[in-house]
């Protein structure tokens, strides 16, 4: 059966790997052994997806991206141009720590800027938005906008990555959808 995938003639797709219809995987990237790419996803070139990474549907990753083991993606998320995971909390090139790679999870529909670290250990909820540049070295909420080094939250994002700004009641109105958030116990929920 011929592939329901496009991939560049200079990819290198691994025996093992499972990838959804419809995702293009671009120049000089790697997809390595028993990673799991859904539907529709864009790999862009120079990307190296490592063995166990799990990637939702509709996932875009940017140029010069490492995926490494130990990370999941929801669908929809954003990985921007030469942004950074890391696995191993204290890493040394004499040390074998494989069997102390840390999980990290990015929500459904999160954004994580050009050029941003993520440390190891640390889950990025639903919707985020992580600043370009921005280094996350704690859990960040669902819907947060995070910014800097150390980052810290400065605001809230809407599903359609619009900043939101809360009443004096603690609701705020997406100005692209028309979508209602609440703000309560620092924790944004969208209204149905």
């Amino acid at each position: 059966m011929e592939n329901e995938f496009f991939a560049h003639e200079t990819a290198v797709v691994d025996e093992g790997c499972i990838i959804g219809k419809g995702t293009k995987i671009w120049h000089f990237s790697h997809m390595m052994s028993n990673c799991k790419i859904g539907e529709k996803c864009n790999i862009g070139q120079n990307v190296v997806v490592s063995p166990e990474v799990t990637l939702g549907k509709n996932v875009k990753v940017q140029n010069n991206v490492s995926i490494y083991t130990g990370v999941t993606c929801d669908d929809d998320v954003f990985l921007g141009p030469s942004m950074v995971f890391t696995n191993v909390i204290n890493p040394r090139s004499a040390v074998n720590r494989k069997s102390e790679y840390a999980k990290t999870h990015v929500g459904r529909g999160a954004t994580i800027g050009a050029n941003a670290t993520i440390v190891c250990g640390h889950d990025i909820g639903a919707y985020a938005f992580i600043g370009a540049g921005a280094v996350v070295t704690k859990n960040v909420p669902a819907y947060a906008l995070v910014v800097g080094n150390p980052s810290k939250r400065i605001g809230w994002m809407s599903e359609f990555g619009h900043r939101l700004v809360f009443d004096e009641l603690g609701r705020a109105v997406c100005k692209e959808s028309g979508d209602i958030y609440v703000l309560e116990n620092n924790k944004v929920i969208k209204l149905k």
